[in-house]
């Protein structure tokens, strides 16, 4: 990203699933503080058509941990209803900074260690890591990158599993038992407006494990979206 920006930069387009309130609104704020050269402006998926401005250039980031591809197409109809020419990059994840905030996370809730050692994880309080998506199948095979990146943080092994769909959380959590992973978490791989806020603790409960909170407005979040917009810039 860099340091400054022309007055006739296009506009960081923020696309929420859902509401543009609550944690979508956290992020947009920490985006902007950190980045206050770069114009930020959020909106809901099913308002971007009348969010992008017609004589400007628009760069939209799509909040989604995975390329979602209901979501994303409907980003795509939306663009083409404006007329604007906006350029839609890909979603926030896989990434290491996904990994880091799903760790600092679990960390949070004394599930993880705050540190990380590529050793081997003797003091860990938890045996494995179930990381929960939604979206059924797609999601949680678009996920497996993250999976792979989280497990090699922690040491552990973490394995995706589906929140809201079968075959999901507790067959994940079968598995990892039968393999002798008697202690488990689950780390939502969610941004918080994906689902409902009750879905990862009972999905938790279902299994005897313990859960990290959704990834929110972690700075890490924030630094993806600049990072997204920046790429879109360089091309």
């Amino acid at each position: 990203m860099p340091t400054s920006l022309p007055p006739d930069a296009p506009l960081l387009v923020l696309a929420a699933p859902g509401s543009a309130s609550g944690v979508a609104a956290e992020i947009a704020a920490v985006v902007r503080v950190d980045n206050p050269h770069i114009e930020v402006r959020l909106t809901t998926v099913a308002d971007l058509a009348d969010s992008l401005p017609g004589d400007r250039d628009a760069i939209v980031v799509p909040l989604l941990t995975w390329d979602d591809p209901v979501v994303l197409a409907d980003i795509g109809k939306a663009v083409a209803a404006s007329g604007s020419g906006a350029v839609v990059t890909e979603a926030l994840g896989p990434h290491p900074l996904l990994a880091e905030a799903l760790h600092i996370r679990l960390a949070e809730r004394g599930l993880a260690r705050a540190d990380r050692v590529r050793v081997l994880n003797v003091g860990s309080p938890v045996d494995a890591v179930i990381l929960g998506t939604v979206g059924g199948a797609r999601a949680v095979q678009a996920v497996q990158a993250t999976a792979v990146l989280l497990a090699s943080r922690l040491t552990l092994p973490v394995v995706a599993a589906s929140l809201d769909s079968e075959p999901g959380v507790p067959v994940a959590a079968q598995r990892l038992r039968a393999a002798g992973a008697a202690r488990l978490a689950i780390a939502p791989c969610l941004i918080g407006h994906e689902a409902p806020e009750d879905l990862v603790e009972r999905a938790a409960a279902g299994v005897d494990a313990g859960h990290a909170a959704p990834l929110g407005a972690h700075s890490a979040i924030a630094e993806l979206v600049a990072r997204a917009y920046g790429s879109q810039l360089a091309t």
